[in-house]
């Protein structure tokens, strides 16, 4: 087994560090294009967003998928192929005339996408000791982060600069060049044991965790809070490209720089989850959602871009408490579990847009806030239902 500090150590977590970095800098290129995606091929601020979403949803389905087979096939080389598929997808899209052809190819893109996130832990943990595991994790989970961030501030700079076609074409060669190196670092699996597929006890499985309602709840929980928060950035793109702010695309880009608080976020989570309770934890993000709601309806862009540093904060102090409460709490079949919740947060992201498409159609950016308002007050409902809930069962989870 790989251990903390040897070469393999840190050819096999660099080799997945990088290979997270480039999904989610793939995922995210487009969402600072979309105002300029739907002046492009001349479509409403929803369609657009679709270029982002449908690749969010086959993400987050292809989840189901991918662990499953990796258990039976090997883990390598699904993720070796599905990286391959991701690759080429980008670079097909430089090529692409039609808004049409380009929702296909981040469709299918989104599904191969999928490959590494779901297998990655999975592979970690079969080559490596338990303490080397929780130092890879911990920075693999960092280039998850880095990688969004930077897809979204090289989708900006290189749409303004070259455009959106040769951004792709950039992304792409950027991208393969990054898949070179993660072949050459990935070492092969060692101790990887093949086991049987067993449909029958998958779907049992599932339909066990979505009957257990402590995990029920918090799938909800974290499927609605990145059905608001991501779209959310999204509709701020449509805002701040129109008069008064007049933002091009590069400058769009550098608005998700806010995400960097949910690091901040992320990292005090375990710490107060252990002093109260992941609950409480979970309702005072979302309260930390609510008032950055608010205080992004000001016009000044420096305090649009505050609202958005608590949002982004609450938002990822929430996620880290749920995802972590899904594992403490789930019976049997925890992997499982917690792809169901990578499975519900993703549809969140995908079903977002739809939800606030009318807000912004009727009430602009006031109507948006309005209707995120709304789901996240019953996010927070649904904390307080899980507090009562797990106080009854004496299952006040904490992080570990």
């Amino acid at each position: 087994m790989i251990e903390v500090g040897t070469k393999a150590f840190w050819r096999a977590t660099l080799a997945m560090s990088l290979g997270s970095f480039l999904i989610f800098a793939n995922l995210y290129f487009t969402q600072p294009l979309l105002p300029l995606l739907a002046a492009e091929f001349d479509v409403s601020p929803l369609t657009a967003s679709y270029s982002f979403t449908l690749s969010t949803l086959m993400l987050g389905l292809s989840l189901l998928l991918y662990g499953p087979l990796s258990d039976a096939l090997g883990r390598r080389a699904i993720i070796v192929a599905t990286l391959v598929g991701a690759v080429l997808c980008t670079l097909a899209l430089s090529q692409v005339h039609s808004f049409g052809a380009l929702l296909v190819l981040r469709a299918l893109q989104g599904f191969f996408l999928g490959g590494l996130p779901a297998i990655a832990i999975a592979y970690l943990g079969d080559e490596m000791t338990k303490r080397a595991l929780v130092s890879a994790v911990g920075l693999y989970i960092s280039a998850n982060s880095l990688g969004g961030i930077s897809g979204r501030l090289m989708g900006g700079f290189l749409a303004d600069t070259l455009g959106w076609q040769a951004g792709f074409g950039v992304l792409g060669l950027a991208s393969l060049a990054l898949l070179a190196v993660f072949l050459w670092l990935l070492p092969p699996s060692q101790h990887f044991s093949p086991k049987p597929l067993h449909p029958k006890r998958m779907v049992a499985d599932l339909l066990g965790h979505l009957r257990n309602r402590l995990l029920l709840v918090s799938f909800a929980i974290g499927g609605l809070n990145f059905f608001i928060f991501v779209n959310q950035y999204s509709f701020l793109t449509f805002r701040l490209s129109d008069a008064p702010y007049n933002l091009p695309a590069r400058y769009l880009g550098l608005l998700f720089l806010t995400y960097l608080s949910g690091t901040l976020g992320s990292a005090l989570s375990g710490r107060l989850a252990g002093r109260f309770s992941q609950p409480v934890v979970m309702m005072l993000g979302i309260g930390l959602m609510m008032l950055g709601s608010l205080v992004s309806l000001a016009e000044g862009l420096w305090v649009i871009m505050l609202g958005f540093l608590f949002s982004a904060f609450g938002f990822f102090l929430c996620h880290a408490n749920a995802s972590s409460w899904v594992s403490h709490n789930a019976d049997k079949a925890k992997a499982s579990a917690s792809s169901l919740y990578l499975v519900f947060y993703y549809l969140g992201a995908s079903l977002g847009g739809l939800y606030l498409a009318p807000f912004w159609h009727h009430g602009q950016w006031l109507g948006v806030v309005l209707g995120s308002l709304l789901v996240l007050a019953l996010t927070f409902s649904l904390c307080l239902l899980l507090r009562h809930w797990s106080s009854q069962h004496g299952t006040l989870a904490v992080s570990s």
